[in-house]
């Protein structure tokens, strides 16, 4: 069959934008590798993880830590996630199952609105009305939960909207034949519709982890900016992207270098989550 001039120039088109899209990805991440090379070389990648804190403007005492900024970004995000992830699929269990039409798309409605809040939005209000919660509960009210709580309530609908869609996709036969056997709706839920949807809600759960790695403006307005490894969740702490917003301003020479191994590092954790996405799309697709 003889292939249209149109169809072939959208095939083409459509290939040239992936194209560009894969190069722009790793075009960002040779920048950051070649701009890392400089600190990886003149400062010693054992001193990342060695050194005993972070600072870098002190000349040739000066230390350059990682490990404050990266346990403060894995407890942020694990903690957010732990909260979010569990949230975020039930309220689209509700969406899906429970809730009559109506209200079920003035929820969803909600959820996409909120979704597209700025972050700093989010920031702003955690710093005039959650760190203060927090601060009566042991000050100084800056600190890593306050960081877990926003964060979570930033990936909720993120969590929402991606799970809602995958409990959408479970096949209607699935739930014909649950219901034909007298299983109740929530039996359903648990032992048709949830492993039907795994991979798709694992894909939800990855992608809202995505977003709070990489949150900078909310993180940096609520944690305190202390770096140190934290203790416990009233503990103020410095993210690894809080850490590059402060101070790339300012940073020159080996600090600067630094600070590019930090984003690298930020890059190669979203590679790995991508990975695992990846994966989980994978599985789905066979099962």
């Amino acid at each position: 069959m003889k292939v249209k001039s149109t169809d072939r120039i959208l095939v083409w088109s459509l290939r040239a934008a992936s194209a560009t899209a894969g190069s722009l990805v790793l075009l960002i991440l040779c920048f950051l590798v070649l701009e890392s090379v400089e600190g990886i070389t003149r400062v010693g990648a054992g001193r990342f993880l060695n050194d005993p804190g972070w600072h870098p403007s002190q000349g040739a005492e000066s230390e350059f830590s990682l490990v404050p900024m990266i346990a403060a970004t894995i407890a942020s995000t694990i903690g957010a996630i732990l909260l979010a992830g569990p949230v975020g699929v039930l309220a689209a269990v509700f969406c899906r199952f429970y809730a009559p039409p109506k209200l079920a798309r003035a929820f969803r409605s909600i959820v996409e609105l909120l979704a597209g809040i700025p972050s700093v939005v989010y920031g702003f209000w955690g710093l005039v009305t959650l760190v203060p919660l927090v601060r009566e509960l042991a000050p100084p009210g800056a600190s890593l939960l306050a960081g877990i709580l926003v964060l979570a309530m930033m990936i909720v609908p993120t969590v929402a909207l991606l799970a809602f869609a995958a409990l959408k996709n479970v096949p209607p036969g699935h739930l014909e034949g649950a219901t034909a056997l007298g299983l109740s709706r929530w039996t359903t839920i648990v032992k048709v519709v949830f492993p039907s949807a795994a991979s798709g809600l694992g894909v939800a759960i990855v992608l809202g982890t995505m977003r709070a790695i990489g949150e900078t403006m909310a993180v940096l307005m609520v944690c305190g900016n202390i770096t140190k490894v934290p203790s416990s969740l009233f503990d103020p702490v410095r993210t690894l992207t809080a850490n590059i917003a402060l101070e790339l301003g300012y940073a020159t020479q080996e600090h600067r270098a630094v600070l590019f191994v930090s984003g690298l590092a930020l890059m190669i954790m979203i590679v790995l989550l991508v990975f695992v996405q990846e994966r989980l799309q994978r599985r789905a697709r066979l099962a």
